[in-house]
């Protein structure tokens, strides 16, 4: 019988180390693209917290350990981005870097698709701007 765990979004990246690389490259390609200088800009210099912090995030979001929840509590995403100015341009670059680092990661076409709607949901979620 296959244990229900391994076919989380987590497990099928590659568990911590997969998080890992999907943040990375999310993180890297946010610094490369000119089209993402208004998300890039909301973050501090040094991206080291900022890939920490997305990093714990997404192992619990996609069904791994809650490193986040266990550190910081609840994520309260709306809460937490309230400062920045967040409208469909900045949702649709934040989109547009994680789908990339999705898309050179992860292999099965169909969890590529839950995992691209699943981060869209949650991107427009936070839109503040223009509401």
């Amino acid at each position: 019988m296959t244990n229900l765990t391994d076919r989380s979004p987590f497990h099928s990246i590659g568990g911590e180390a997969g998080v890992r690389t999907l943040v990375d490259r999310f993180y890297d390609l946010m610094d490369d693209r000119t089209e993402a200088e208004t998300i890039r800009a909301m973050h501090p210099a040094s991206l080291q917290g900022s890939r920490q912090n997305l990093y714990e995030f997404l192992c619990g979001f996609l069904g791994g350990p809650p490193l986040y929840i266990e550190k910081h509590g609840h994520p309260r995403l709306r809460m937490r981005h309230a400062a920045f100015a967040i409208d469909e341009s900045a949702r649709d670059n934040w989109i547009a870097c994680m789908n990339q680092a999705l898309e050179e990661q992860v292999e099965d076409k169909i969890m590529l698709m839950q995992l691209k709607s699943s981060f869209y949901r949650t991107a427009h979620h936070l839109i503040n701007v223009g509401e």
